[in-house]
């Protein structure tokens, strides 16, 4: 496994917004975590990728216990990760930005590599706009792809993207999923929110369903936490 979530928990003060979720994802194997609005998706993929520290449980990466491990350490360790809200820095270039995922990731090296590959990152997710853009200068799906090549261009092991493809019109969407793909078959791509081989469906920070996507959009737990009571019994 490449990681190894087990009963992971967040809490802020009384309130528990991560309780004892556990994970496992395979080699090559591509995850989604699914819930309704508020239900602790991103609070627990932040526990994955050092932006919080878990209140308790273990986390597993590579074989390694990286739990309560700095962004910045497991980003080296060969995990990286999108948000939900990009946020660049919005007073350099695209390329800069892209830049500095390349510089810090999991194959640091000198910035004329970094650079190269942070141009291969931006032409591999199909950046149309000129490089020296600036990023306060982009719009939310230009964000999106910038925020992608940003993650891309660490070479990672195991991707995380929260929300990648959420605000996006029918078109933009086919194109992004695509684009998913075409990143699982380069072989960084382990974990992500749709196309999924499993999926694990959480609420109220709890774990309430997983399995293959057909078995799970089935489930009446499933079903009642985004349509309600009615829609069960009907």
């Amino acid at each position: 496994m490449i990681l190894e979530a087990d009963n992971v928990v967040k809490t802020f003060g009384g309130l528990t917004a991560v309780n004892r979720v556990s994970l496992q994802v395979a080699e090559g194997e591509i995850i989604g975590l699914i819930g309704p609005n508020g239900a602790g998706k991103t609070t627990f993929l932040n526990c994955l990728a050092g932006s919080l520290k878990p209140s308790g449980g273990t986390v597993r990466f590579r074989g390694e216990n990286t739990t309560g491990a700095s962004a910045d350490v497991m980003c080296h360790k060969g995990m990286a990760r999108t948000f939900q809200i990009p946020v660049p820095f919005r007073k350099m270039t695209v390329l800069e930005n892209v830049t500095v995922g390349a510089q810090f990731g999991s194959s640091r090296g000198h910035a004329a590599s970094a650079r190269r590959r942070a141009e291969e990152a931006l032409d591999f997710v199909q950046f149309t706009l000129p490089r020296d853009t600036l990023a306060r200068c982009c719009n939310a799906v230009q964000l999106k792809r910038l925020d992608l090549a940003r993650a891309w261009s660490c070479e990672p092991k195991l991707l995380l993207l929260d929300e990648l493809a959420s605000g996006l019109t029918p078109t933009e969407l086919d194109e992004m999923i695509a684009l998913i793909k075409r990143i699982r078959d380069q072989g960084v791509m382990r974990v992500i929110m749709g196309i999924c081989d499993r999926i694990l469906v959480i609420q109220y920070g709890s774990p309430i369903a997983e399995g293959v996507p057909g078995d799970v959009l089935r489930n009446p737990a499933v079903i009642q936490a985004y349509l309600g009571d009615e829609k069960v019994e009907n």
